[in-house]
């Protein structure tokens, strides 16, 4: 097969170029000739409006796609937590890489156990948010949109008691600080943590190539917690959460759905062996919990998100 550069389509932001060059990285190691090509989302413009109010799936993802429908990059970066659960037609999933860490974690300014007493908390989504209200009810959250590291300095420069990042985030681009604490209560972003190139569908040669970087344990996880998300509600503004892990010969899942204030919570744990068939395990888990409440849920976030 003949030997071509391949463009790798990236968000211009640190982290995503953090990522873009770590895949740049292995794509080198195995002898494939490479080139970044940064652009510039309507999510990382816009930044004034909450993300669940600009109602766009994929608002991260979308000009990228575009980017590659155009032929203008061959490859596309993304957090994979980013990404919607039904990708564009002609685009598909071609390699998903190993995971990092998991789980949430508040960045605060040098204050411990605040938590019972009043405070103010920029949790950046509906999940956080709504996992944060429903522990603490009584605390005041504000909205905190941008990269890492705007985010961070909206932080410093606001007189609020912390903020949620990502763990896996912080830590990539070296940016964790000294005081933060790890939400192990909080359940993440169905593939949070984790990063996934995509490809066109008729590009052999490209996905070819991403094929020896995924991570097989990773694409089961993501699978099962992509899958729950879809079936709930199809996109990614709804307070919902989801982790698949590996525990020794066996897959745990759990899996969240929340109101936006809070005070509903309806959660779900389920085990089956690692050898097991995982394929529907995320629908099965979802259905649950639409039969149990789910389904009214959904309905009136829906209405709510639309006011």
């Amino acid at each position: 097969m003949e030997q071509k550069t391949i463009r790798i389509g990236t968000r211009d932001s640190e982290l995503a170029l953090w990522q873009a060059h770590t895949v740049e990285r292995k794509l080198n190691d195995l002898g494939y000739a490479t080139q970044i090509v940064a652009v510039k989302s309507t999510g990382d413009i816009i930044l004034d409006v909450p993300l669940y109010e600009l109602g766009i799936t994929g608002i991260f993802t979308k000009t990228l796609d575009i980017a590659m429908i155009k032929g203008e990059v061959d490859i596309a970066v993304h957090s994979m937590k980013d990404v919607p659960t039904a990708l564009p037609k002609g685009i598909v999933q071609a390699a998903v890489l190993q995971r990092a860490d998991t789980p949430d974690s508040l960045v605060n300014i040098g204050i411990a156990g605040f938590c019972a007493d009043a405070a103010t908390i920029a949790p950046g989504s509906l999940r956080r948010q709504a996992q944060w209200l429903h522990r603490y009810p009584n605390h005041n959250i504000t909205d905190l949109r941008g990269n890492v590291n705007t985010r961070l300095k909206k932080l410093d420069d606001n007189p609020w008691e912390g903020a949620i990042f990502a763990k896996a985030g912080l830590e990539r681009i070296n940016v964790l600080p000294g005081t933060y604490t790890v939400l192990d209560w909080m359940i993440p972003a169905p593939a949070q943590g984790a990063m996934v190139v995509v490809a066109m569908e008729n590009d052999a040669y490209c996905r070819e190539a991403l094929a020896q970087l995924n991570d097989t344990a990773t694409e089961v996880a993501t699978h099962i917690e992509r899958q729950f998300l879809r079936r709930l509600e199809g996109g990614c503004t709804a307070p919902i959460g989801a982790l698949a892990t590996y525990i020794g010969d066996e897959i745990r899942f759990e899996g969240v759905l929340l109101s936006i204030d809070g005070k509903q919570r309806l959660h779900i744990e389920k085990t089956i062996p690692a050898n097991a068939d995982y394929s529907n395990l995320g629908n099965e888990c979802a259905d649950e919990i639409l039969q149990n409440g789910g389904a009214e849920l959904m309905e009136q976030i829906r209405t709510q998100l639309k006011k």
